[in-house]
């Protein structure tokens, strides 16, 4: 019985319980990459037995076992808070009754009916409990970008003020937007504005709809059912502790009705207020003779989770303290009943990519060849709750961001792209393509970010002969923002995104192992292979554009 053949048994049984990078030689081990072993990976990962992966099952918890397991066996340093698990915490809030979460609105008009929860304002997921009064003050969309010249607040004092602001950000539909063109950028990232308001001191937040950018979109009443759903939902909706624990102050939504009313006293109205707020360098923050008063009741149940991790050091005795990450995740849909989201591309194949590259850097350790930098083998959990795991990481990142080189993120990389014409609302911003077309074709994104890793993935490529598609930086797909190498690229660590492309089974119960195109998947991972071994063994580092 083989190692790899001991670590299925053992799960089965557990379930029953600074310039262009260009390559100095070919990484050792590369040929050690074969289909049978990621065909093998992929069909234990993504079988019937373990239902999904869904993040906070007892199969989500095997397959990180699973992994840690082989990591263990290739002897990959341990440098997780435990062992090879790296320790992260969500949160599940639940809200109290319409008794104790209240607004009220003092403005003078006494025969004005009271706001009422669900109807007129809501807490959002993350604010804390609490209760604040104060006068408004509005501050556009509430964002502080200085690095992009802009600023809503300038001289603007909120300390103990009710601090009023637009949902999402400037020029959210164009795309020479100085944020990130067509698609929301970090800057509009509710949670990080009301960080920003209580960094400045203010009391509570008022966030209202963009209805300048969003004219139309669900009532507040259907947001209320959505945010704060009366019956459990089978996947439960999930908060970062790491970013919900540090908002200390109520966070309400409230209609546009309610705000045209706070602002009616300036002569003006909600609309044109948020269309002066949409401008490149900020708004003029306006003080309001309306004062606010809101309590919130928002509960925090916490739930442990853990990314799995393991580090291969390098061999220099300088470069070994730079990381190159290469990772995937393991988490995926769960299952319904008799449905059986399998996710076998989405990302079970990813996951055998990193095992199978992890295996070939493991075989050259033993051989006496090691890169230069140290690698970072990881793997990712709840990338499909909100990217949660990779989040986490640069949160508290095992080793300094600025000493993290590169990161390489494979996410589906066993299928041919297929978009169907007329495909629906999931492949939005995707022209329609056949499989037959992306045969030879490997999608890579943040391509844009990073001159230099570009291309080193084209002369990585070289002796592998992929077609590699430099195409959805800018896209209404939003692709580059729906994968784990996103949390590192805002974080200003160059990163590609390596993506065989969606297809008609994507997030179905059909995206199954015998799917894979096993041939094509293997050429994609000794593609990644090559490319980290580049990464590391080059003197210079990739820079970012």
């Amino acid at each position: 019985m083989s190692n790899r053949t001991r670590i299925y048994v053992l799960a089965i049984s557990l379930l029953g319980t600074t310039g262009p990078i260009s390559s100095q030689d070919r990484a050792p081990q590369n040929d050690s990459i074969r289909t049978t072993d990621l065909a093998s990976d992929v069909s234990f990962l993504a079988s019937d037995n373990m239902r999904g992966r869904l993040t906070g099952t007892p199969e989500n918890r095997l397959a990180a076992e699973f992994i840690r397991s082989r990591f263990q066996q290739l002897d990959l340093k341990p440098v997780g808070d435990d062992g090879h698990l790296m320790q992260f915490g969500l949160i599940v809030p639940t809200l109290g009754d319409t008794e104790t979460n209240a607004l009220q609105l003092r403005d003078g008009k006494s025969n004005a009916a009271p706001p009422l929860l669900g109807k007129d304002f809501f807490p959002e997921r993350f604010s804390d409990t609490g209760s604040a009064r104060g006068s408004v003050v509005f501050v556009g969309f509430g964002i502080s970008a200085p690095a992009l010249d802009h600023d809503d607040y300038g001289d603007a004092d909120v300390s103990g003020k009710m601090v009023l602001m637009l949902d999402h950000e400037p020029g959210e539909f164009d795309a020479a937007s100085p944020f990130d063109g067509i698609a929301m950028s970090e800057h509009g990232r509710l949670v990080r504005k009301v960080a920003e308001a209580q960094r400045r001191g203010a009391a509570a937040v008022l966030i209202v709809a963009d209805v300048h950018n969003h004219e139309t979109g669900p009532g507040l009443s259907d947001q209320m059912r959505s945010t704060w759903p009366v019956a459990s939902r089978r996947v439960p909706r999930y908060e970062l502790a790491a970013w919900t624990e540090t908002i200390r102050i109520p966070a309400v939504r409230i209609t546009s009705e309610l705000a045209a009313r706070i602002v009616s006293g300036t002569g003006t109205n909600l609309e044109v207020f948020a269309q002066r707020a949409d401008k490149p360098t900020g708004f003029t923050a306006v003080p309001l003779d309306v004062e606010v008063e809101v309590t919130t009741v928002v509960e925090r149940h916490y739930v442990t989770e853990h990314n799995v991790v393991g580090l291969l050091e390098g061999s220099d005795a300088t470069l070994r303290n730079e990381w190159i990450i290469v990772c995937a995740h393991f988490d995926h849909e769960g299952a319904s009943g008799a449905r059986i989201f399998n996710g076998a591309d989405d990302d079970a194949s990813g996951v055998a990519g990193l095992l199978e590259i992890a295996e070939a850097y493991a075989l050259a350790a033993q051989n006496g060849t090691r890169p230069r930098r140290s690698i970072l083998f990881a793997a990712w959990n709840a990338e499909e709750r909100g990217l949660f795991g990779s989040w986490a990481y640069t949160e508290q990142p095992l080793a300094p961001l600025s000493d993290t080189v590169a990161l390489i993120n494979m996410d589906m990389i066993g299928r041919n792209e297929e978009v169907p014409p007329d495909a629906g609302r999931r492949f939005r911003g995707l022209p329609a393509q056949t499989s037959a077309s992306n045969r030879n074709a490997v999608n890579l994104l943040g391509y844009s970010y990073s001159t230099d890793m570009r291309r080193a993935a084209d002369t990585a490529n070289t002796a592998i002969g992929l077609t590699l598609r430099f195409r959805y930086d800018n896209n209404r797909s939003n692709l580059l923002r729906r994968s784990d190498h996103w949390p590192f690229l805002t974080r200003g660590v160059p990163a590609l995104f390596v993506h065989s492309g969606l297809h008609p089974d994507y997030h179905t119960e059909r995206d199954q192992a015998d799917k894979l195109n096993y041939q094509k998947m293997m050429r994609i991972v000794k593609l990644v292979h090559q490319l980290s071994w580049d990464l590391a063994q080059h003197d210079g580092r990739p820079t970012l554009n």
